[in-house]
């Protein structure tokens, strides 16, 4: 009997050391700021891309004249509008699905990491990220479109003094609910990074091969393809639920999850009726430049930050590949 105790107590330690894990928690942070960094430089990408995909009567042309109209029309500093809310929400959204799927990586891989797995720790990573972040998310989407000029009249300007004041107006207005809104597309959209790990993993294996060092270009070639790869497939519900986020959807009043599914489905059918099947790729283009880049810049940042933490530490770094 005192031996099953102690075997249990000593399973309940080993689990807490894998969550609490000091190499875990580099990941995550150097995840985080890896998505920081990238995503400040390639932030008026996203600003186009959200413009193309919210503001239907916005005609789609290529990305430089979108920024250019953007620009123009409401000032330079325009492209950069909303990018505290979009950082923050960023920082822990990486945050939390870094240290997620390292914590599972050190769980679940025993010996070789294999394509399944890596899709399976995505998904459960992915989960678990939009869950605790949407309502940041959905925050920041209000914000980033906050001022802008709406070529759709249907579209109303927002009044918000910043993220707190975001929150608690849409509390108040809407309902605790409402910072949940396209959670379900965003549920289905745990595809994409799910996808883009799967195929960054399995191709950094190969590079690695032999124990063969990976150059930054390298992992940056990796990272690319598997975000345009994740992105592409995937495109359709980002623009759903970049509508539902910013919450001037009119929807059939239908709660729970039927209401959910039938607002996407609406959503999607109606983007097709008016604009063709092309009209669910409206902003690819400028969604596959900003995120294409930012996840190859972001890959490399995470893995210098990795490498050099670790050095630095004196730690070996232990990839299970």
């Amino acid at each position: 009997m005192i031996s099953t105790n102690k075997s249990s107590t000593d399973m309940s330690d080993s689990s807490s050391a894998v969550l609490l894990s000091y190499e875990t928690l580099v990941h995550a942070v150097a995840g985080a700021m890896g998505s920081v960094t990238a995503m400040t430089v390639f932030f008026p990408l996203d600003t186009a891309r959200i413009r193309l995909q919210v503001d239907e009567n916005r005609k789609s042309q290529s990305t430089p004249i979108i920024l250019a109209e953007i620009a123009k029309e409401e000032g330079v500093l325009s492209l950069y509008r909303g990018w505290f809310p979009v950082i923050s929400s960023l920082c822990c959204s990486n945050f939390v699905y870094f240290y997620t799927f390292n914590t599972l990586k050190r769980v679940m891989v025993s010996d070789r990491s294999k394509p399944a797995k890596d899709l399976l720790m995505g998904f459960i990573s992915g989960a678990v990220n939009v869950l605790l972040t949407t309502p940041m998310w959905v925050v920041n989407t209000r914000l980033k479109l906050q001022g802008a000029k709406f070529r759709n009249e249907e579209l109303h300007q927002t009044h918000y003094k910043g993220i707190f004041d975001a929150f608690s107006q849409i509390i108040a207005s809407e309902g605790v609910g409402t910072l949940w809104n396209g959670t379900l597309p965003s549920l289905v959209l745990v595809f994409n990074p799910a996808v883009q790990f799967m195929f960054y993993e399995a191709m950094k294996r190969r590079a690695a091969r032999g124990g063969r060092k990976i150059s930054s270009f390298e992992i940056f070639l990796i990272g690319a393809i598997a975000k345009a790869i994740a992105t592409s497939a995937t495109y359709p519900l980002q623009t759903v639920q970049a509508i539902l986020r910013f919450g001037q959807y009119k929807s059939d009043g239908k709660g729970g999850l039927v209401g959910s599914l039938g607002n996407v489905v609406s959503l999607l059918m109606d983007r097709i009726k008016r604009h063709g099947l092309l009209g669910l790729y409206k902003g690819l283009e400028a969604k596959l430049l900003q995120t294409v880049l930012t996840a190859a810049l972001m890959f490399v940042v995470y893995e210098k930050i990795t490498a050099a933490t670790f050095k630095l530490m004196g730690l070996q770094k232990k990839l299970k590949h």
